[in-house]
């Protein structure tokens, strides 16, 4: 079971990208302040990984170049769903799913009246799917002074309204895993948590003449469609964009460093090869590299694969590449330095060759 496993470093440089509910000490009725999480280090202002999830799915449905289908979404109430057919819709496929709708009389009665839902899956019981796709909490790589912005809105006659917002200069740092194997197959295993197809589900499966593993109790995509998939989620993940506050502080948000590889098992021994140093600037921490590959050398089955744009701290790039040099020199794997971008069509490229056929297995 392969997954590729990686770290990005999206850079921030007067930013508030994910905010908060307004605080009850505020100076001013009109105050946004952003997320954090408060240490007795100091403040470390954070992206939920919700809102990037959030941003990822925005960047994929937006660019139609990358095929893309997203599942309609369906409202009862206060809950809401996505149609749950990773069969047809990609998003279903690789963000996951939750489907238990409401058993009661008035909303059967309301869904039926609901003209929207003719194109909705019929279900015949709850279903779930855990997210092949994963990422963390994008959290500041060191504490920050939290900037308070003071300002007024007055372009009108009579008295300024006043408003505040909080914003930060800092670099985010989160993590991401994507299950190669889960992603286009899909489990019928009446389990919490395992069970991604119902009945209806499972006769869609085989009129589409899925492939079907036996023993699994699961049915899998082609693998050219399996593929179509992840390149898209990857091709997104390069050109991410979005956040809040972009009318005021235009924040770029797209991945400034994506280090990735493919590793058996869903750990991810990325976490402290980029770390800060007294100033809370990024640091490669050759150290913690060079330890990644003793402990974990026997799990990584693919070249390390590493975006770094050029002009973001271009002495821990030259150190990263030179310590890769010497710790790669005798190994099978290597690695590629290059924009994030670039080595992400890199990384595709190597899925399609027929001596990594395995990642997908």
């Amino acid at each position: 079971m392969a997954f590729i496993a990686g770290i990005i470093l999206i850079d921030a440089p007067a930013s508030a990208l994910n905010n908060a509910p307004q605080s009850e000490s505020a100076r001013t009725e009109n105050v946004i302040p952003v997320k954090q999480i408060k240490t007795r280090l100091g403040s470390f202002p954070y992206v939920s990984a919700q809102a990037f999830r959030y941003w990822l799915r925005t960047t994929l449905e937006n660019n139609p170049e990358l095929g893309w289908k997203s599942a309609p979404v369906f409202r009862e109430q206060k809950i809401a769903y996505t149609d749950a057919n990773p069969i047809e819709y990609w998003d279903d496929d690789l963000f996951g799913y939750m489907r238990a709708a409401s058993k009661k009389t008035e909303a059967i009665e309301a869904r039926e009246k609901d003209k929207s839902r003719s194109i909705e899956t019929h279900t015949t019981t709850e279903i779930t799917r855990v997210s092949p796709f994963r990422v963390s909490t994008f959290v500041s790589i060191a504490p920050v002074s939290i900037v308070d912005d003071f300002g007024t809105m007055s372009r009108h006659d009579g008295d300024p309204v006043p408003h505040e917002h909080e914003f930060y200069r800092t670099v985010l740092k989160g993590l991401f895993s994507l299950d190669l194997k889960s992603a286009g197959t899909f489990s019928y295993r009446d389990k919490t948590g395992f069970r991604n197809l119902d009945e209806t589900r499972k006769d869609i499966a085989i009129q589409k003449n899925l492939e079907h593993l036996e023993k699994e109790m699961s049915f899998r995509l082609p693998i050219e469609e399996r593929k179509k998939r992840i390149g898209a989620l990857l091709k997104g993940l390069s050109i991410i964009y979005g956040g809040a506050k972009q009318a005021l502080h235009y924040t770029d948000v797209t991945p400034t460093v994506l280090m990735a590889m493919v590793i058996k098992g869903g750990n991810n021994p990325m976490q402290y090869v980029i770390g800060a140093d007294g100033k809370g600037l990024p640091v490669v921490n050759v150290d913690s590299l060079e330890e990644m590959f003793k402990a974990w050398g026997d799990k990584i089955v693919s070249k390390i694969y590493v975006g770094w744009i050029q002009g973001f701290y271009d002495e821990e790039r030259e150190k990263l590449k030179a310590k890769l040099d010497e710790i790669t020199a005798n190994t099978s794997y290597g690695y590629t330095l290059n924009h994030p971008r670039t080595i992400i069509s890199e990384l595709l490229n190597d899925m399609d060759k027929e001596e990594n056929k395995s990642w997908l297995e």
